[in-house]
């Protein structure tokens, strides 16, 4: 059995410098606390499609993920615990032969049973515009419900959008903001929030700009049949793509935990952390804005 999560996950006030001199108020909606094994937005997208795939007898899940992908780890441990299967197949021909890093051991010691693909097959099976025909996954690996890259579906998104529903008060005044990296959470934090509230998301790759707007916008019509204009994508605090952690953004990330005592997740969280406080800094934000940031994950183990 899948252990129960935690919700709502704790609201804390997290009082800094920058923010009060902007007159910013900034709270941390600690998502990362939310299950032990499928933490944070990885619960809350996974959760109903685990669900439908229970409902419609599903016995294998497939999905797809890079070499430290939080993703494949969630996936493995929630289908071990559901009685299920679980294929990954993972981006890098080149890792198969490798000694495993801790994050694809945890889904092998889960069960995954994980498939390298050369990046062009990745981009086929993963069905991307630039990669020509999507590839049948069921055609190679058998009968399976197929998740996408980072989980992201219409059924992800009605699990991120009741974020916003344990968030009491929300107004005008309010803006809740999380990392983006394939666009699931924030359309369901957008969907979620009521009339005056705004979401604001920070993405955490490279060359996004357009694309994370159209994948935010088709999980939107795909989820609801209708497109939200209360959003919107900050791409200038990405660390120099996905998976960078530079110098300066470890060195925030490590002041940022001593002020507060707070682990932060260094190729997510800390970047949606930086770009608050950057924006902050700035004057980005009107005098008595209240910023919610959702902790999207943990901490890597190493």
């Amino acid at each position: 059995m899948l252990e129960p999560a935690l919700l709502p996950t704790p609201l804390v006030d997290c009082a800094d410098e920058v923010f009060a001199r902007a007159g910013v108020e900034l709270r941390l909606k600690r998502d990362d606390l939310l299950h032990p094994s499928v933490p944070g937005n990885k619960w809350r997208k996974l959760a109903p499609n685990l669900a439908a795939a229970v409902a419609q007898g599903h016995t294998r899940l497939l999905t797809f993920g890079g070499a430290y992908s939080t993703h494949l780890r969630a996936v493995a441990a929630a289908a071990a615990a559901l009685g299920l299967e679980s294929v990954g197949l993972v981006r890098g021909e080149e890792l198969a032969d490798r000694p495993r890093n801790w994050s694809l051991r945890a889904a092998e010691r889960a069960g995954m049973r994980l498939e390298f693909l050369t990046r062009a097959e990745y981009r086929e099976a993963t069905g991307r515009a630039d990669a020509g025909p999507t590839a049948d996954p069921q055609g190679r690996w058998g009968p399976c419900l197929v998740l996408p890259e980072g989980g992201s579906n219409a059924l992800a998104v009605t699990g991120a959008a009741a974020i916003p529903a344990e968030l009491p008060g929300l107004g005008g005044h309010d803006v809740v903001c999380c990392p983006v990296g394939t666009g699931g959470t924030l359309a369901g934090i957008a969907a979620g929030l009521p009339p005056g509230a705004r979401a604001l998301g920070v993405a955490v790759l490279r060359g996004g700009e357009g694309y994370l707007e159209g994948e935010v916008t088709r999980l939107h019509r795909a989820a609801y049949g209708r497109e939200f204009d209360n959003w919107r994508i900050d791409h200038a605090h990405h660390g120099g793509g996905y998976g960078k952690v530079p110098a300066e953004l470890a060195a925030f990330a490590e002041r940022f935990e001593a002020r507060h005592g707070i682990p932060l997740e260094r190729r997510y969280v800390a970047k949606l952390l930086a770009a608050l406080t950057g924006l902050a800094a700035a004057g980005a934000f009107p005098r008595g804005t209240r910023l919610t940031a959702v902790v999207t994950g943990l901490p890597d183990p190493e």
